[in-house]
């Protein structure tokens, strides 16, 4: 298991509070194909003068806390691990900063190690990163609807088409009724990086917008996800100085996502307003 959240950290692996069922939209077999090569056996680093009997060291230093699951995804459960490919590997995440957060961690050892603005120069490799992350897009899209769709207004008509509340035809006739779009929730989940990474390895975050979480607990938890300091995805390629200039904006005044109201540093303030806006959103 990862260690436990240093203060400065902003990434992780898992939605505690979130986690799938087996019925979820967010379940995903394993891929058959790689079983085998997923659940490989680390090599041994024991030296000569260990015990035969001795554990294993299996908790890398948190910033490589992500590594294990780029390199062993299968040997998680669902409930950490959403889905993983020969190529990327997505995942919960541990401390989440929303009430719906997810990872997505490339497996290219020629990328997983660079800075995003370095590995995002490679225009082949930052292009099948847009695409897996908008499939990651849809399933945490998928997930908000399935917490919060039964109770937002955009939702309604959709949400009595499923639940059977449509008038019937004639006698003996059935009636096909198609199912309204309902919300678009897509647009409130927000895909990028950090413009100065928290963690060794890359990493996508896949979140939605409320920024909702008991793990949200410290300025810069809050404002890494809603000042530039988070870099759109669809923002790159970037140049490594306009990356520099938007690191400072984490240790700026915190203004709400939703109505724009500026807190200055009053994150309890700011705590107890976000709350208000989550239950406001989850209406819309």
């Amino acid at each position: 298991m990862p260690p436990s959240e240093p203060e400065e950290a902003n990434t992780a692996q898992e939605i505690p509070i979130t986690a799938p069922t087996a019925s979820s939209s967010f379940s995903a077999s394993r891929p058959n194909a790689f079983t085998t090569l997923m659940s490989r056996k680390r090599p041994s680093t024991s030296t000569s003068t260990s015990s035969p009997t001795s554990k294993p060291k299996r908790t890398p230093p948190s910033r490589d806390g992500l590594l294990p699951y780029i390199t062993h995804p299968s040997s998680y459960p669902s409930t950490r691990v959403i889905y993983h490919t020969p190529f990327f590997v997505a995942i919960h995440d541990l401390y989440p900063k929303s009430s719906v957060h997810t990872l997505l961690l490339p497996r290219s050892e020629a990328h997983m190690h660079l800075h995003p603005c370095d590995a995002f120069d490679d225009a082949e490799f930052l292009a099948a990163v847009k695409v897996e992350a908008e499939r990651l897009r849809v399933l945490v899209a998928r997930e908000l609807r399935r917490l919060y769709g039964a109770g937002s207004r955009g939702d309604e008509e959709r949400e009595r088409v499923l639940n059977g509340g449509v008038e019937a035809g004639g006698e003996g006739e059935e009636v096909e009724v198609e199912l309204p779009p309902g919300r678009d929730w897509e647009k409130d989940v927000m895909v990028g990086v950090h413009a100065g990474p928290s963690m060794n390895h890359l990493h996508i975050h896949v979140l939605s917008v409320d920024r909702y979480s008991e793990c949200l607990k410290y300025r810069k938890h809050y404002n890494s996800f809603a000042t530039e300091f988070f870099v759109r995805l669809e923002e790159f390629p970037l140049g490594r100085e306009e990356v520099r200039r938007r690191s400072t904006a984490i240790s700026g005044d915190m203004r709400c996502w939703r109505c724009g109201e500026n807190f200055g540093g009053r994150f309890k303030e700011l705590k107890a307003h976000l709350e208000v806006e989550f239950k406001a959103w989850k209406r819309e």
